[in-house]
């Protein structure tokens, strides 16, 4: 028996050598990986005669690294901005009336628009450094991620059931830590869905991130986007080739060092849990929750985040400011709405002036109107294969949805498929329709679409992952099949979710649309009507004064969308198909 006993602890103690070990080389592994990629911040920019990029295979491992940086901080900032922004604009109704529909028009402005208005500004912070052009890419990298994940923690916040707001106030959580202890463990199994979006999201965009040219500021940072960008320009298709094989290797590393922990983790917040279901695991999630080193690490960090709970959590100070607001008399907020709204005329009313003026120095009111025609035409585009593209994928995320042993197996198959560029695809597209005499304004469309459907897919197989088993038992025995099971149960438990991806996919269609209307394949140039590439190749011309009446028409376009379709759904969405 001692010898049994002893013989345990001494494999207890290797596993926990183990896991130590196995934990140290993961931190050791980001440190020396942060410091090989920033190592040269502070070197001087490149001119525009020397060498960036070389479509030697030898260099794609440094190109990766560097791109992967840059997407890490790009996805921190964005969850810095989801955090605060969609709180804020969930909690506050003054707000919300204003942040939202910023929201969407952020997310309909191109990022070529983004670059082409940031990029001196970012440049100014270190000239004639790496540091400034890298802030460029990293903002643009941030315009291609932050919407969705924004969208996402709003509707999540929005439809927290009402048997746990309840709680909540019966057990007299403050503010913040109803926050941290209800609102965000409900909002992260999506969240968590939809950072995988926009990580692709961000790789779909990589080439104009990395490769910057607007007008006459050409702009080459070391990097996959640039790498794929040269080969395109001179027809290498060995080199794309490669490049898709190395998006492949470091998608498949994000997937096991950073969103399969995080899809293991976010399981304990699952708003029902299945006895007889597997939950998802990850070796890296094992290895930090079984190292003893780590846990010496966080125990002071999370003593110190516990101390932050009893900050403002008074209940006399919350009772007292409860008393205040209501005893506000109604003809006080009345006013205060009055000014608020005044303001905010006052503010649009300002810009529209300062808009016009500036478009009309440069652009005659004949070309407004061709315009307006052309954001027409993108539009039935963007509706079309919206449309297609939910008639595919909501059926196949549902399924996926309810099937988590699937979803661990094609999750990394989507992020692949959903970072795919349509850079990459320009060679075949391009060859097809010059070979086959096809009609541009028809066969390009599709590159629009390519990697926007996939946020209808992650934010249904999220929803569809949400679905509590009670309901699911209920439709069983109640021998519920066919359509009538997906009108009564699936349908209606994906809807907010399916929302929150078709506004996320219609604004980031009509984003991508700038790099699907006009697409290049060395001296082959082939082009769409539509907004999209009126907008591009007024970037590429450096033509402010039409860049900025190409993003204004499209911002447009996308802001009477979503208030007269898109938001009466997510209204519905909110009141009728909420959990609880």
């Amino acid at each position: 028996m001692t010898q049994r006993l002893s013989i345990s602890k001494l494999s207890r103690r290797f596993s926990a050598i183990f896991w130590d070990l196995v934990a140290a080389l993961l931190v050791l592994g980001i440190v020396v990986f942060l410091a090989q990629t920033s190592r040269d911040l502070m070197q001087p920019l490149a001119g525009s005669g020397e060498t960036v990029i070389s479509l030697e295979p030898s260099g794609l491992p440094e190109y990766a690294l560097r791109t992967s940086l840059r997407m890490l901080a790009a996805m921190i900032l964005s969850l810095i901005f989801t955090f605060t922004y969609a709180t804020w604009a969930a909690k506050s109704r003054r707000a919300g009336q204003v942040l939202i529909p910023l929201l969407d028009i952020l997310q309909s402005v191109p990022i070529l628009g983004f670059i082409s208005v940031t990029v001196v500004f970012f440049m100014s912070f270190a000239p004639g450094k790496m540091l400034g052009a890298e802030l460029v890419a990293i903002f643009a990298i941030f315009t291609s991620q932050a919407w969705n994940m924004a969208f996402s923690f709003y509707q999540s916040l929005r439809t927290v059931p009402i048997e746990l707001v309840e709680a909540s106030r019966s057990f007299r959580l403050s503010p913040w830590m109803r926050f941290w202890k209800l609102e965000v463990p409900f909002a992260m199994p999506a969240l968590v869905w939809n950072m995988m979006m926009s990580m692709s999201a961000g790789w779909f965009f990589v080439v104009a991130s990395e490769a910057i040219s607007v007008g006459n500021t050409v702009v080459t940072l070391p990097g996959i986007g640039s790498y794929i960008a040269l080969a395109i320009d001179q027809r290498d298709l060995g080199a794309v080739g490669r490049a898709i094989a190395v998006m492949l290797v470091v998608i498949l590393i994000y997937d096991q060092l950073l969103f399969r922990p995080l899809v293991a983790w976010v399981d304990r917040f699952r708003f029902e849990q299945d006895a007889d279901r597997d939950p998802p695991r990850s070796w890296v999630l094992t290895a930090l929750r079984r190292s003893r080193w780590v846990a010496m690490v966080v125990a002071p960090l999370v003593r110190i985040w516990r101390w932050t709970y009893r900050v403002g959590n008074d209940g006399a100070s919350r009772e007292l400011a409860r008393t205040a607001r209501n005893t506000m008399g109604s003809g006080v907020i009345s006013w205060l709405d009055w000014l608020w709204y005044g303001a905010i005329a006052v503010i649009c009313a300002f810009s529209m002036w300062k808009i016009t003026v500036f478009v009309l120095q440069g652009v005659t009111p004949d070309e407004v109107g061709t315009t307006v025609f052309l954001g027409c035409v993108t539009m039935v585009r963007v509706f079309v294969l919206i449309a297609v593209a939910s008639v595919i994928w909501v059926p196949v995320g549902v399924w996926i949805g309810l099937h988590p042993e699937a979803a661990r197996i094609i999750q990394p198959v989507t992020q692949f498929m959903a970072a795919f560029p349509a850079n990459l695809l320009f060679p075949l597209a391009v060859s097809g329709i010059v070979v086959l005499r096809l009609d541009p304004d028809i066969w390009l469309s599709p590159l629009m679409i390519l990697g926007t459907q996939w946020y209808i897919l992650f934010n249904v197989i999220a929803g569809a992952s949400t679905i509590p088993g009670e309901l699911r038992d209920i439709g069983i025995n109640l021998g519920v099949r066919g359509w009538l099971w997906w009108r009564r149960i699936a349908l209606p438990a994906v809807f907010p979710f399916y929302m929150t991806g078709a506004v996320t996919a219609s604004g980031g269609s009509w984003n991508a649309s700038i790099v699907a209307e006009l697409a290049n394949w060395g001296d082959t140039t082939l082009k769409a009507n539509g907004l999209g590439a009126y907008i591009a190749e007024a970037t590429a011309a450096g033509d402010f004064h039409r860049i900025v009446l190409g993003i204004a028409v499209m911002s447009a376009f996308v802001v009477l969308i979503n208030r007269l379709f898109w938001r009466p759904l997510y209204i519905l969405a909110e009141r009728k198909f909420r959990l609880g």
